[in-house]
């Protein structure tokens, strides 16, 4: 039985991966920062927390990283910790390059520390390219980080790259486009904007204020997403890949296709608000997955108005 460890177990990313690990017949630790006191409500959802080995650990702690892996004695690690909002990294820049550049740092040493043939996944971020305009960004396009989580997460990539190289360790970096699920907390934009349909249609709240409804993403399904990681695991060699749907929507198409579930017009609720304008933000991001399709067999079967239909009749399943 292989043997898997999780960082960042809680959040929707590594619940969802620890859920299609355990359908592989892995056995699964996972971590989170205080695993006594987090809830892991994610886990619970899915049914599955009572199947995975819950540990404590702290990626900035380099004591604790190496005692959970001595522990744990994985076969393969996936990265999927640290600070995980672009918007709120313009408010804790110091946390999201703490949680995230010296995070990953930290495991790649203990792997080198331990000197066992222990594979490394890195959760890297459409986020690295910044704004790469009408042009799909592949794996050889260069980062123009716009954000400190941009920043953080480039700075882990090229942590990865250097001990791939210097070390020989197999780790690799999926360079994940959005991808969205019922399991997102609310203060990301995708679950803001499916509650908040679901809210007028019912007569509980009135109007929802956004920020740029220009922007552009590549939105996909995260449980697909996962199957990319564990993809990139199972290769002869190590390497990195973009994993998106290849196609990109603006937050208006988004917010039209969600009201319209609800045979509602969204200009008659929505309002562009400029207190939520960020910084910085990118006009557009589309990713070009076709080194996943070809290395990884690997290709996105849901694009953006499939993934908010599956929200949307999530959130409505549970009232």
């Amino acid at each position: 039985m292989k043997k898997a460890l999780i960082c960042g177990i809680s959040g929707q990313d590594g619940a969802y991966l620890a859920e299609f690990l355990l359908q592989k017949g892995y056995q699964i630790y996972g971590t989170s920062r205080d695993a006594q006191m987090s809830s892991f409500r994610n886990l619970s959802h899915l049914g599955i927390r009572d199947q995975i080995q819950l540990e404590s650990m702290s990626l900035n702690d380099f004591r604790s990283v190496l005692q959970v892996i001595k522990k744990s004695e994985p076969d393969e690690i996936y990265n999927l910790a640290g600070q995980t909002s672009v918007g709120l990294s313009f408010d804790q820049p110091v946390e999201t390059l703490e949680s995230i550049a010296t995070g990953t740092l930290n495991l790649l040493e203990a792997i080198r520390f331990t000197d066992r043939p222990i594979k490394l996944y890195n959760a890297g971020s459409s986020e690295c390219f910044g704004d790469s305009g009408d042009q799909a960004a592949d794996e050889l396009t260069p980062f123009r980080p716009q954000s400190p989580y941009g920043v953080a997460k480039a700075a882990a990539f090229w942590e990865v790259a250097n001990y791939r190289q210097a070390y020989n360790i197999f780790a690799c970096s999926g360079i994940l486009f959005n991808h969205e699920s019922p399991l997102r907390p609310v203060r990301f934009v995708t679950q803001k904007i499916v509650n908040a349909a679901c809210q007028i249609k019912q007569g509980t709240l009135k109007e929802l204020h956004l920020g740029n409804m220009a922007i552009k993403r590549d939105w996909g399904w995260a449980p697909e997403f996962v199957e990319a990681m564990y993809l990139m695991l199972r290769q002869p060699e190590p390497d990195d890949y973009v994993i998106a749907t290849g196609v990109s929507y603006s937050l208006e198409e988004l917010v039209s296709v969600a009201f319209a579930y609800f045979d509602l017009d969204w200009r008659d609720y929505v309002i562009s608000d400029p207190s939520f304008f960020r910084p910085t933000d990118l006009a557009i991001n589309k990713g070009n997955p076709q080194k996943a399709l070809e290395q990884l067999q690997w290709q996105a079967k849901y694009h953006m108005p499939d993934v908010i239909k599956h929200m949307i009749e999530a959130r409505l399943a549970c009232q």
